[in-house]
């Protein structure tokens, strides 16, 4: 690991000299629906719309050409569960470096192809992104490629604090800037720029609930592993936070909160329905803050701006999240009727769900089931409903027809 360094507002302005050729200055664009709900103006951040689809090659970049002429022609490593990694790779592949990029088997099609198409050799080891770390760390020493590591360097740091820097640019009365949080990098670079430029500027990270190391290593004074991850936020699923990011979020960051995978879900599809913008559960972790209890009925210094920090999502998760996000909202219902098995019966049953004003999405019936009487069919029903008020009045009439019914979601 790198000797401790303290990051300061000179790296970080040099880090923005280096960048402004190549990394596009991402548009900061108002949320209607956010502001209504906070009660102060609210904005977006798009670095999902930043080169390869993250703020990640602001860090990666700004490493890899800080590095002598004789590490560069040794090559570079990383490891990544696709947005580093395509950090990493576009940006060696603009210095003209090679690159080597570990992964973990489980690592999104999408980003596995896009890495490989900026130029990096990618190779799929572990479960996790800290077992491909391992990987990369044992590659580096074997081959003396410099690892460039997601979040643990200060030019990493020093390379995303530039989000802040032009956030202040476009919102200069800016109040609280909400960050998601994995390992640190992006975070800790935001504290540090606002701090020094600032200071009055309240930072709030957010954590995905299933992947929260941050609030015990904090309690603890030091990064703690935390024992289990199990996320839809791959892209800030970190089990330890970096020591270069935890010295300087530890003194300036007063808050991290963490969401659930409903609030993800529902923040995502959010994100898609009213800003019209793709955004990965990741990068959607600040919104899915604001929609919470935890901050949306804070008294947050205006204006509030979110960082959407990535928008590289595999298609068939976003079609999953959406439905799930949908079911979250109340506007997906599915469940489980007992009906007569008559003729006759599934249509009154449906009439009952039609009279309630909901749509029929799916049906299925099924005459087997150790809990069905002889004379009893069981209907899965998936319906479209209109809010979890609705949602509820779609149950009740069921019920008040008579109905025994089981709601899944």
């Amino acid at each position: 690991m790198w000797p401790m360094e303290s990051v300061g507002i000179e790296q970080v302005e040099a880090a923005a000299r280096l960048l402004a050729p190549v990394i596009r200055r991402t548009p900061t664009v108002g949320s209607r629906v956010l502001s209504e709900r906070i009660g102060t103006q609210v904005l977006l951040k798009c670095e999902n719309l930043q080169r390869t689809g993250s703020f990640k090659p602001r860090g990666a970049y700004n490493r890899i050409a800080n590095l002598p002429a004789a590490e560069r022609a040794r090559g570079v490593v990383a490891a990544s569960a696709g947005n580093h990694a395509q950090g990493v790779a576009w940006s060696a592949a603009e210095l003209g470096i090679s690159s080597t990029v570990f992964m973990p088997i489980g690592a999104s099609l999408p980003k596995l192809v896009a890495t490989r198409a900026y130029g990096a050799e990618v190779h799929l080891v572990g479960d996790t992104i800290d077992e491909s770390l391992l990987a990369a760390q044992e590659f580096a020493e074997r081959t003396g490629a410099t690892l460039i590591h997601p979040f643990d360097h200060p030019d990493i740091v020093a390379g995303q604090a530039t989000v802040a820097l032009e956030i202040l640019e476009q919102v200069p009365d800016v109040g609280t800037v909400v960050v998601p949080t994995g390992g640190g990098g992006l975070l800790a670079g935001i504290a540090v720029a606002l701090h020094a430029l600032a200071p009055h500027v309240e930072v709030i990270g957010v954590q995905a609930a299933e992947a929260a190391a941050w609030p015990d290593s904090l309690t603890a004074g030091r990064p703690v592993r935390v024992p289990r991850m199990a996320t839809m936020a791959d892209g800030i699923a970190v089990g330890l936070p970096g020591a270069v990011p935890f010295a300087h979020v530890a003194e300036l960051v007063r808050e991290i909160v963490t969401v659930d995978e409903d609030a993800l879900s529902k923040a995502l599809l959010l994100c898609l329905e009213r800003a019209k913008l793709i955004v990965e559960p990741a990068g959607a972790a600040g919104v899915a803050a604001l929609l919470t209890p935890a901050l949306r009925e804070r008294d947050l210094p205006g204006p509030v701006v979110t960082v959407l920090s990535g928008g590289n999502i595999d298609p068939l998760l976003l079609t999953r999240v959406i439905g799930h996000g949908l079911s979250a909202a109340g506007r997906y219902l599915a469940m489980r009727v007992t009906i007569a098995d008559r003729p006759g019966a599934l249509s009154e049953l449906l009439g009952v769900v039609g009279r309630a004003g909901a749509s029929v999405v799916d049906v299925a019936h099924s005459r087997t089931g150790m809990w069905l009487a002889v004379d009893e069919v069981e209907v899965s029903l998936t319906v479209e409903t209109r809010g979890p008020a609705h949602r509820d009045d779609v149950l009740d009439s069921l019920r008040d027809a008579g109905f025994r019914v089981r709601a899944e979601l």
